[in-house]
């Protein structure tokens, strides 16, 4: 349905469609099956200037809004949802926080080149003991000179395999807690920078993600992220709640695609004399799926509405996170009873979309934080703090 959406989001809408459908779905079965990062996609969308979709045109973007950008990252969902975390990471994730939080020198330096392709990005915050609890991060860095010493390791970053600028979080302060984390844009090639070995998915088998370590990695100084001390962990939780609802808009689109597999499927598979979507319990699923898909729809659009409009977003966010990643598991899930014992073959597009739509339960927060979020929110109503 259209009539939330501008001239403009429906031109922006048609043409990331067009290029998912032509482009990105054709490959999403061999990335998948062949667990090979969407390289030519890649570059393909750089040509199309959708790398840097968000940012202004003097760094090469095209300075979409954060309904534009959602409407992206849905169309591309649509087609592989590998292809679709790839860019999130890269963009809405690297890129956008450079351009939300860098100083004027450091987007200068970097977003042209990831607006291009020519610099992937990735984001490091994650580490063996620090996952949900962000602010328990043990990496240091300490200053010397003109350069900080970075010591320490990072666990599940996607697109560290194939990304050349990392958005690093370590604590210049350790004894100040979360107050005591700072950011910088690490490249690959500083000295001390290693990218581990790739993990091996259940789903997403297109995305790359590996652990990086950091041994004495010397980092400029001029790289501490917008040139201020004590200031990674608002800089996290901000760009977290632009990834949770650009996750929301990757789930409606999975979601959409599984349902559209189902329905086909539903007209096509013959069982006692017809086919199988004249039976009841079929059209149950088919229409309780659509319902969760639209309320879904309109979930993402207000909370990109909130994102535009300047307005703290960070419940709002979580609770379509949290609402679009159980949407879009229970829409594969049906869509694969539809197809049965089809459902299970890798031959059929549904398996591979099951598979990567479990990965969205914990994806830039896991379900149960992205609730605990919502909780304490109402809780500080009626002035109770609860802790996690």
């Amino acid at each position: 349905m259209d009539f939330t959406l501008s001239e403009e989001h429906v031109m922006f809408r048609n043409m990331f469609r067009d290029f998912a459908q032509n482009e990105v779905a054709p490959l999403a079965q061999t990335t998948d099956h062949e667990e090979k990062p969407p390289l030519e996609v890649l570059q393909k969308l750089a040509e199309q200037g959708f790398l840097g979709a968000t940012f202004p045109e003097d760094y090469g973007g095209a300075e979409l809004d954060a309904l534009g950008y959602c409407l992206l990252m849905e169309e591309l969902a649509k087609a592989c949802m590998s292809t679709a975390l790839t860019v999130h990471v890269h963009l809405g994730l690297a890129g956008n926080t450079i351009l939300r939080e860098g100083t004027e020198e450091q987007k200068e330096k970097y977003l042209p080149d990831m607006a291009d392709g020519v610099k992937i990005g990735a984001f490091a915050l994650t580490e063996p003991q620090a996952g949900t609890d962000a602010a328990a991060i043990c990496t240091v860095a300490v200053r010397d000179g003109d350069e900080y010493v970075l010591t320490g390791n990072k666990i599940w970053v996607s697109n560290a395999g194939i990304a050349d600028v990392f958005i690093v979080f370590a604590k210049t302060d350790p004894e100040a807690g979360a107050r005591g984390i700072s950011a910088f844009i690490v490249e690959k090639d500083f000295p001390g920078f290693k990218v581990g070995r790739r993990e091996r998915l259940l789903g997403l088998r297109g995305a790359v993600c590996n652990p990086i370590y950091l041994d004495g990695c010397r980092v400029p100084a001029e790289n501490l992220l917008g040139g201020k001390e004590g200031e990674g962990f608002k800089v996290a939780m901000k760009a977290l709640d632009f990834a949770r609802l650009s996750v929301a808009a990757i789930c409606l689109g999975l979601a959409e695609a599984a349902l559209k597999e189902g329905a086909k499927f539903a007209t096509e598979r013959e069982q006692f004399g017809g086919p199988i979507a004249q039976k009841q319990a079929i059209q149950n699923y088919v229409a309780d799926a659509a319902i969760k898909i639209e309320a879904l729809r309109h979930m993402v659009e207000y909370v990109a509405w909130l994102a535009d409009s300047g307005e703290r977003y960070t419940k709002e966010a979580a609770m379509v996170k949290a609402f679009g990643a159980e949407v879009a598991f229970w829409v594969a899930n049906k869509m694969v009873q539809v197809h049965g014992g089809y459902g299970y073959m890798r031959e059929y597009a549904i398996e591979r979309m099951y598979r990567d739509a479990r990965a969205l339960h914990i994806i830039d927060g896991t379900t149960e934080i992205q609730k605990f979020i919502v909780a304490a929110d109402i809780f500080k109503e009626y002035g109770l703090k609860i802790k996690p």
